[in-house]
């Protein structure tokens, strides 16, 4: 994760990242879950399923960027293949794609596990 992104984005832009990952995430899962309580016939229980595991990650912001993308590729499959308004897929879908490409924020699990550690050495006298 290290390699993608010199930074974790801090302050207004990080708020942003954070805000815009929370929004993706919470629709993602909120989608999934009335789907599948619905018992729609549309769409298969696979997609739902994923829909709602990467709704979480994007949520937790682990695994940020390989979980935008799927979101992107998903919901561009979604906007050809299945019927109804495409825009309720396109605007996920391009959420998705920003969040791949912006990467995770300062206050991602990313940013934990993967994030510039400051390493202090002690007294190297003893």
């Amino acid at each position: 994760m290290r390699r993608l992104f010199s930074t974790f984005a801090r302050g207004w832009p990080g708020a942003g990242l954070l805000f815009m990952r929370l929004v993706a995430g919470m629709a993602l899962i909120d989608h999934g879950v009335r789907r599948l309580r619905g018992g729609s016939p549309v769409e298969p229980a696979i997609g739902l399923v994923l829909a709602i595991c990467l709704g979480i990650l994007l949520l937790t912001g682990l695994w940020t960027p390989i979980a935008g993308a799927l979101v992107a590729v998903m919901e561009l499959w979604a906007t050809f293949s299945l019927p109804g308004d495409p825009w309720t897929h396109i605007l996920p879908g391009t959420q998705g794609a920003a969040l791949a490409l912006l990467g995770p924020d300062a206050w991602s699990v990313d940013a934990r596990l993967f994030g510039w550690k400051r390493i202090a050495l002690g007294d190297r006298r003893r």
